[in-house]
C-alpha cells in the first residue's frame, strides 16, 4: 500500500494518464530495485498481536523510527494509524526506508530503491536490526511469515485505524464484491520487488516457491498459498491476471484504460477520506462526484492514489511492482527481488524467459494460477510440475546476475541471494510445507511454537 498523495495537478484527458504512467521509462543503468515485506508484531508473553497505541504498540515503533530518520527533529503528533502523517512522513533522503503501518497489527518496511542488489541485502540486513533500540519493548517481537498462523479473528472494524480513516473499502459499509477473507481479515503479510523493467509470464513458477501460508486460526487449512487462494477472489475487476497484458501490442494507454473502468476506493481532500467505492475512475472524470465533495474535479493525486488500490498480480505505476509472492524468513527478503532482477535486467536472460514462455496461452497461465495456491511447485503444467520449470527460471535469474557482474565488498555477485529458493528446489518443499511437517511432528498439532522458531 502505498503512502497517499495530495498532488493538485488537474487532470484532462486519458492522455496525462497515460503519460503519468510513462514517465517511468528510464534507460537501463539507471534501473533501480526496492523492496517492501510486511510484519507480524506479537507479544512473547502470550503471542497475541501488539495494539496500534501505547506505550508498547505499532504506534510507537512507528514514532521511534521517524525520530532515528529525523535525527534530532522532533516528530509531528501520529495519527489514528500511527504515522506522523497520513500523506507521507518523514522519509528523509539519508533513511534507507520508510515504514508504515498495514491492517491487522502489521507494519510494513519499505527499502529505499538501490541501483544494485546487494545494497538492497545490506538495507535488508539493517532493516533486520534498526528497530530494536526504539519503544518495541523487550516482550516483543516479530515474524514475517504471510499470514499469521494463529489469529485469524481481528476484523478491521474494529481494531484497525486505517478503516478508522476510511482507507480501505468497507469502512463505512460493507463491500459485498470482495471476498470474505481479504475484506474482513486481512491478515496476511506478502513480500512485493518494484522493479523498472517489464512483466513476464513466468512470475508464477518463481513467486509459488515463497508459498508459507498453510495454517489459519491455528489449524492447517489445506492450501501452502492461503495468500495466493485469497487474491483469486478479492475484487476481481480490480486484481488477478489481465488477459490484455498478454497482447504482443500492450502498452501503457491499455493499462489506463483498465484502471479508469476499475472501481475507485477513495479520494483525500483537506486531509479526509471519501467514499468513492459506488464509481470508476473514468466515471470521476466525468463529472460522477459533482455535489458529492467540495472539489470534484480529479487531480494528479487521485490518479496516483488510485493505481495503488488496484492489485493485479503485477501491478503498473511508474515500476513494475510483483505481488505475487508470500512473506518468510528474512533471508528470502532479498531472494525475490534478486530473481527478478536477474530475470529482467539482463537482455540474455529476458530474451530466454521470453523463449520459454511465447507460446503459453492466457488460458494456460490462468489454470496454473488457480493450481499453485493449493499445490505450490508441484502444480502441473504441459504434464510436468512446476518444480521443473521453476529450475529452469531460476537458472536463467542466475545466469542474467552472474553476467551482470555486481559485486559485494567480497567479492560476490548477486546471484548469492538466490541461495533461498535453490533449496526449495534442492529439497522439493517449500516452507509452507516444511511448517506443515513441523506441525505434524516437533509441533505436536500447535502452531504456537512457530511464534519461537520464526521471529526475529
Amino acid at each position: 500500500m502505498a503512502r497517499d498523495t495530495t498532488d493538485q495537478t488537474p487532470l484532462s484527458s486519458v492522455q496525462d494518464l497515460t503519460d503519468y504512467i510513462a514517465a517511468g521509462n528510464k534507460p537501463r543503468e539507471r534501473f533501480r530495485i526496492g523492496t517492501e515485506h510486511e510484519k507480524f508484531a506479537f507479544f512473547r508473553a502470550d503471542n497475541s498481536p501488539v495494539p496500534y497505541f501505547g506505550d508498547a504498540s505499532i504506534s510507537a515503533l512507528l514514532t521511534g523510527l521517524q525520530k532515528k530518520a529525523a535525527g534530532s527533529r522532533s516528530p509531528t503528533a501520529a495519527t489514528s494509524s500511527g504515522l506522523p502523517s497520513r500523506t507521507a512522513w518523514a522519509r528523509s533522503r539519508s533513511s534507507p526506508a520508510a515504514s508504515s503501518n498495514y491492517p491487522a497489527h502489521r507494519w510494513r518496511r519499505s527499502t529505499r530503491p538501490v541501483g544494485i542488489q546487494p545494497a538492497s541485502g545490506d538495507a535488508a540486513r539493517n532493516r533486520r536490526t534498526d528497530g530494536h533500540p526504539l519503544p518495541r519493548h523487550r516482550r516483543q517481537s516479530e515474524m514475517d511469515l504471510c499470514g499469521n498462523p494463529a489469529d485469524a479473528e481481528i476484523t478491521l472494524r474494529d481494531h484497525d485505524p486505517l478503516y478508522a480513516e476510511g482507507r480501505h473499502p468497507g469502512s463505512r459499509h460493507d463491500v459485498p464484491h470482495l471476498h470474505d477473507p481479504g475484506e474482513s481479515r486481512f491478515l496476511l503479510g506478502s513480500r512485493h520487488a518494484q522493479e523498472d523493467a517489464c512483466l513476464d509470464e513466468a512470475a508464477i513458477a518463481g513467486d509459488r516457491a515463497f508459498a508459507s501460508s498453510p495454517f489459519t486460526e491455528g489449524k492447517p487449512n489445506g492450501l501452502l498459498s492461503w495468500r495466493g487462494d485469497i487474491w483469486r477472489d478479492v475484487d476481481n475487476r480490480r486484481a488477478g491476471l489481465l488477459d490484455f497484458t498478454f497482447r504482443d501490442d500492450f502498452g501503457f494507454r491499455d493499462y489506463a484504460e483498465w484502471a479508469l473502468d476499475a472501481p475507485m476506493y477513495f479520494i483525500v481532500r483537506d486531509g479526509r477520506y471519501h467514499d468513492c467505492t459506488h464509481v470508476t475512475f473514468r466515471q470521476f472524470m466525468n463529472g460522477a462526484l459533482k455535489g458529492e465533495v467540495a472539489d470534484p474535479a480529479p487531480t494528479m493525486g487521485d490518479w496516483t492514489n488510485h493505481l495503488s488500490t488496484l492489485f493485479p498480480d503485477v501491478r503498473l505505476k511508474r515500476f513494475l511492482e510483483m505481488r505475487g509472492a508470500d512473506g518468510g524468513p528474512w533471508r528470502r527478503i532479498c531472494a525475490l527481488p534478486a530473481f527478478w532482477v536477474g530475470l529482467l535486467y539482463d537482455d540474455a536472460a529476458l530474451e530466454a524467459v521470453d523463449e520459454l514462455t511465447k507460446d503459453w496461452s492466457f488460458a494456460e497461465i490462468s489454470a496454473l494460477r488457480n493450481a499453485v495456491p493449493a499445490e505450490a511447485l508441484k502444480a502441473q503444467f504441459r504434464g510436468h510440475p512446476l518444480f521443473d520449470m521453476a529450475r529452469e527460471v531460476v537458472g536463467i535469474s542466475r545466469a542474467g546476475l552472474k553476467a551482470r557482474g555486481r559485486l559485494n565488498r567480497e567479492g560476490q555477485d548477486e546471484s548469492i541471494f538466490l541461495a533461498p529458493l535453490e533449496e526449495v528446489l534442492a529439497k522439493k518443499a517449500t516452507l509452507a510445507e516444511d511448517l506443515l511437517s513441523l506441525y505434524h511432528g516437533r509441533w505436536q498439532g500447535s502452531v504456537e511454537p512457530v511464534f519461537q522458531d520464526y521471529q526475529y
